[in-house]
C-alpha cells in the first residue's frame, strides 16, 4: 500500500489512497492537487524530498466544508474585575484522496470505487462531533 506526506495548511500528513481527511479550509472545488509532497513510497522503497519532490502529487476530492466545534477562551484577571470571554470556529474542509502520482508522473496508487455509504458515515460522524 502506498503513502504519501503532504503538507497543506502548515500541517504535514502521512496519506494513502481512499483515505478521508480533514484538514484546513481549502477553496471550495470539486477537486484539489497538492503539489507539497514530502515523501512517498511503499513496503520496499521510499522517496524523501529535500524539501520537497518535484513532480510528485496527490489528487483529492472535496466531500463537505464546514466549521468544527466552539473553542471557548476564557481569559481573567484576578482582583481587577476583569474578564473576557471568547469563542472561536475553526474552519474545515474534509477530503478524500483518489490518486497518488510519483515524481516521473507514475501513478503509484489509486482509490478503489470506494462505496459512497462509507463516505457517507464518515460525513456523518464529523456533524456528530459539531
Amino acid at each position: 500500500m502506498s503513502f504519501a506526506v503532504i503538507q497543506t495548511g502548515g500541517k504535514q500528513y502521512k496519506v494513502r489512497a481512499g483515505e478521508i481527511l480533514k484538514v484546513e479550509k481549502l477553496i471550495d472545488k470539486d477537486k484539489v492537487e497538492f503539489k507539497n509532497i514530502l515523501a512517498y513510497g511503499d513496503e520496499k522503497n521510499s522517496v524523501v524530498g529535500s524539501p520537497e519532490i518535484e513532480g510528485a502529487k496527490v489528487e483529492a476530492e472535496i466531500l463537505k466544508s464546514g466549521k468544527n466545534r466552539t473553542v471557548l477562551v476564557f481569559k481573567k484577571r484576578r482582583r481587577k474585575n476583569s474578564r473576557r470571554k471568547n469563542g472561536h470556529r475553526q474552519e474545515f474542509t474534509l477530503i478524500r484522496i483518489s490518486k497518488i502520482f510519483a515524481k516521473d508522473g507514475k501513478v503509484l496508487s489509486e482509490a478503489s470505487k470506494y462505496e459512497k455509504k462509507e463516505v457517507k458515515e464518515k460525513i456523518k460522524k464529523e456533524e456528530v462531533k459539531k
